[in-house]
């Protein structure tokens, strides 16, 4: 058996990898969910599991020491997927400090209660952090993000992603601990909160309100479903060589104009939705104006490839979302 510490396991993408690994896994496993359930995190995201011998939520932070340390000792920990993160870039404006402790002091405590657990004897032990490309900064008009590119973030949200990455990989030279880094472009899927884009342009299309759009809407983004993701992660944690980074990325970017507009099309044809319109609002602070990931290296070396179009997943992205109109608040 397998025991997974997931932190995060109650958000977007953390439960997703939860589903994807109770649904998929061919081994036995035992999945220890650790999540805050601070406002973005869901327990309900994961009731189907409650009760089951081989899942475990524990409602906990990352910076507990106490907490984290006796995890260790009470399970056999083999993996470590670290998802928990403050992660909204409009909060993190407002709010820096808190990311910086969470996202960064948190990382560090629970790379030194792996270490201290596991001491010297790695074999079979991984530790996968979930990066971003947001740690990148910013593209100009032509060119793509590789693992080579320099860190260079442009707000507190990827500065402080930067600075957990960094620990995270410094772990890897110092300690010769078995870390890996994964860096993947925007998700969008089922369980998503709705302050993220693609949800929050949901909610205003089915409540009516007009739908917000920084600037002049330019900002260029890749989008890869969750989905993608999920099995992106898996093939890295299995068999990812310890202490490298991996860009996850889709084929195609995007402008935020053109993300609503394919939205709206779907709304319309499908469900026949009057639309409301485009409200143009006042840029972020260090709103990066363009990310594209080359995924080369690990469609390379892992065999990883995209499966599932923007096109397709925005129509599953959809359907999943008005079937679950309570998960938007509506």
């Amino acid at each position: 058996m397998k025991t997974y510490l997931i932190t995060g396991g109650a958000g977007f993408i953390g439960s997703n990898y939860i589903h994807y690994l109770m649904e998929k896994s061919q081994e036995e496993i035992q999945i220890l969910n650790l999540d805050a359930l601070t406002y973005c995190g869901r327990k309900e995201n994961l009731n189907t599991y409650e009760g089951s011998a081989d899942y475990h939520f524990i409602q906990g932070d990352i910076r507990n020491e106490e907490l984290i340390t006796s995890l260790f000792s009470e399970y056999p920990i083999d993996y470590v997927v670290h998802f928990a993160a403050h992660t909204h870039v409009d909060r993190s404006i407002k709010s820096p400090r808190i990311f910086a402790d969470v996202n960064v002091s948190g990382t560090l405590n629970l790379l030194e209660a792996a270490r201290n657990h596991w001491g010297d004897h790695y074999e079979g032990k991984r530790f996968l952090y979930i990066s971003t490309d947001e740690v990148y900064g910013e593209l100009e008009a032509e060119g793509q993000f590789t693992e080579a590119t320099l860190v260079n973030p442009r707000n507190p949200y990827s500065a402080s992603k930067a600075g957990a990455d960094h620990m995270a990989r410094a772990y890897f030279t110092t300690y010769g601990f078995p870390v890996l880094v994964t860096r993947c472009s925007n998700n969008y899927g089922p369980y998503q909160y709705q302050e993220k884009f693609i949800p929050n342009c949901l909610f205003h299309c089915l409540s009516g309100n007009p739908i917000p759009i920084y600037g002049d809407g330019q900002n260029i983004r890749n989008w890869l479903f969750v989905e993608d993701h999920l099995a992106a992660i898996d093939l890295v944690l299995k068999e990812g060589t310890l202490g490298e980074v991996y860009n996850i990325g889709a084929e195609e970017d995007y402008t935020n104009l053109e993300v609503v507009h394919k939205i709206t099309a779907v709304l319309k044809e499908k469900y026949h939705l009057n639309i409301p319109p485009l409200a143009y609002v006042e840029d972020r602070k260090g709103h990066d104006r363009r990310y594209s990931m080359d995924s080369s290296k690990i469609q390379r070396e892992l065999g990883w490839q995209q499966k599932i179009s923007f096109d397709a997943g925005i129509k599953k992205t959809i359907d999943w979302y008005l079937n679950n109109k309570d998960f938007l608040k509506l």
